[in-house]
């Protein structure tokens, strides 16, 4: 097994820059419905994690900030509190079942550092589910 049978690729993940406003960061998040969206550099690169955590405590820290004039400020501005360990795709599926059991999902990096996409840990986790069913049943997966 290997970790580019988990990857979901850079085409199909939400990602931002931190020249992304808030108001843009919010909007994304709200409408994809997620928690937690990669941040890449200009050249491509994985540079961390924005959590909507990350921009409540920047809000509360801040007077003046509304949502209305959240496109005023960038999301390099924002503290980032959590950082999401990014793999290469060569790592070892020991390596990404270590992040991947308190990250939800693990960047993952090719030869050169750029970001090619994800694996979530829902994807590992059915994967897990599917392969103990099978193996109950006497079935090889």
């Amino acid at each position: 097994m290997n970790i580019a049978f988990f990857l979901y690729p850079k085409q199909d993940v939400v990602c931002l820059t931190k020249q992304a406003t808030l108001r843009q960061t919010l909007e994304k998040m709200e409408f994809h419905r997620y928690t937690a969206v990669p941040i890449l550099s200009e050249d491509g690169k994985y540079v961390g994690t924005v959590t909507e955590g990350d921009l409540l405590w920047f809000l509360k820290g801040r007077n003046g900030i509304s949502f209305e004039n959240a496109h005023r400020h960038s999301l390099a501005e924002v503290p980032l509190r959590m950082t999401n360990t990014p793999v290469s795709i060569n790592s070892s599926m020991e390596q990404l079942i270590g992040l991947i059991k308190n990250q939800n999902f693990v960047p993952v990096i090719d030869d050169m550092e750029k970001f090619i996409g994800i694996v979530r840990r829902s994807d590992v986790i059915e994967y897990c589910a599917k392969s103990l069913l099978a193996a109950g049943n006497g079935a090889e997966v």
